[in-house]
């Protein structure tokens, strides 16, 4: 049965107006910053705005995932999809330029890639008219008034998967929550990752009924074999020393995590810290500041080796967080020390690191609260903290392989979201088919 459209006499289509009104007063302003931001935003920029060549007419799979870390959390349904659905397309959509060099880098040409439009009335039925998808699929907890409503028309099937909403965006979203309850109502279904984001998007106004808890796709991640030799590799290139890992980090972590770096080099002299920053507009700043500061860096994307004298090795590279992951000891996992909200702790988990991360940790926070409970991770506040921690786990190799162990096996005891989501979609496709 198609989802019903929510009415608010008066109110539904007028407050989506006005939030329409609000984006095409803004899309000037979007558009340069677009411009601005280099030259892998600039390119296909009309694909934002919709103008895409027409599709050939056969059955096609949309599905949305914005960056890097929605297109990593999305590839275990990716290539269900692609076994199980061969007679259709599957198109992705990205946000940013680095999802979308993630994606070739993890399927190539099996996936047809464009970049999400704009939330704009005219655009949207631009892209799905051009597009003509079967079903959409939208990771995490992108919830977009006008795309929702223009598929809930068409009669095209929607789901919210891996959906995600913390109390923090639940309130943002409470400020507007006609125009949020009238976009909820579009979902023909929606996989939530918990029973509190199932019971905070209920109350925004998602149906009961259609809202399933599924768990979190990110516990579905695999680790290659060919990963780990190429870990292994790169880990006796390093040497024997002390090896730590900060993984996508952003700006206003850096001086602490440097900070906590130097007093773990007062009790391990050999001790090298392997930061890599979110993201690549950073990469330059930062090597010239590390530099400024008297570091002795290496950089990855320089191929510059990693001597004995090395204290850190920048990771400005992408797509390789988790080959760099997997060669170090202890994990700290970034955007978590500052307001971001924290990144995936999941993918050192699963490697068997230990694992720490900051306070600022919403984004993730049954996951940190599942990693906490069972051993696996830590919560440091400052760098007097981490570097007490990261220095304890290199001077117990013991407690370091006990500890990541017991974050593994977190990962191992939550699989099988990726199978609850199939099976979501497959009853979709099942009760929309032709």
């Amino acid at each position: 049965m198609r989802a019903a459209l929510v009415q608010y006499p008066g109110e539904g289509p007028l407050v989506r107006g006005l939030y329409s009104l609000v984006l095409y007063a803004l899309a000037p302003l979007v558009l340069l910053r677009l411009l601005l931001r280099g030259p892998a935003y600039r390119r296909r920029w009309r694909e934002r705005f919709g103008y895409v060549p027409p599709l050939a007419a056969r059955p096609r799979i949309w599905l949305h995932a914005v960056s890097v870390g929605e297109v990593q959390a999305a590839s275990p349904l990716i290539q269900a999809l692609l076994q199980r659905h061969p007679d259709h397309e599957l198109l992705v959509t990205t946000t940013t330029p680095t999802g979308s060099a993630q994606l070739e880098k993890l399927f190539g040409g099996r996936v047809r890639h464009l970049y999400m439009p704009y939330d704009l009335p005219g655009v949207v039925r631009r892209f799905l008219g051009r597009v003509r998808p079967r079903l959409v699929l939208i990771m995490e907890t992108e919830i977009w008034p006008n795309l929702f409503h223009a598929c809930a028309r068409r009669g095209i099937p929607l789901l919210l998967v891996n959906a995600r909403l913390s109390a923090r965006s639940a309130a943002g979203y409470r400020r507007v929550r006609r125009l949020t309850a009238a976009t909820l109502s579009c979902l023909d279904a929606l996989a939530a990752q918990g029973r509190a984001d199932a019971e905070r998007l209920i109350a925004l106004g998602a149906a009961p009924d259609r809202v399933q808890v599924t768990g979190n796709t990110k516990f579905d991640v695999t680790v290659p074999a060919s990963l780990r030799e190429r870990a292994e590799v790169l880990r006796r290139e390093w040497g024997l020393r002390h090896v730590w890992i900060a993984g996508s980090t952003h700006e206003g972590e850096d001086a602490v995590l440097l900070a906590a770096h130097r007093r773990l080099r007062e009790r391990f002299p050999d001790a090298l810290l392997v930061l890599v920053p979110r993201h690549p507009e950073r990469f330059a700043p930062l090597a010239d500041a590390l530099r400024a500061e008297g570091w002795r860096l290496a950089r990855r994307s320089a191929g510059e080796a990693v001597a004995a004298e090395t204290e850190v090795y920048l990771g400005d590279t992408m797509g390789e967080l988790l080959l760099l992951y997997a060669a170090a000891d202890v994990a700290f996992v970034g955007g978590s020390l500052v307001e971001v909200g924290g990144h995936n702790p999941l993918e050192p988990a699963a490697l068997g690191l230990p694992v720490l991360f900051g306070p600022h940790h919403f984004n993730f926070e049954e996951i940190s609260r599942l990693l906490r409970e069972a051993g696996g991770a830590r919560e440091v506040a400052d760098a007097e903290s981490l570097a007490r921690e990261v220095g304890e786990l290199f001077a117990d190799p013991n407690r370091r392989h006990a500890w990541g162990e017991q974050a593994r096996q977190v990962v191992a005891a939550n699989r099988g979201a990726r199978d609850r989501v199939l099976a979501m979609i497959e009853a979709v496709l099942l009760r929309t088919a032709p």
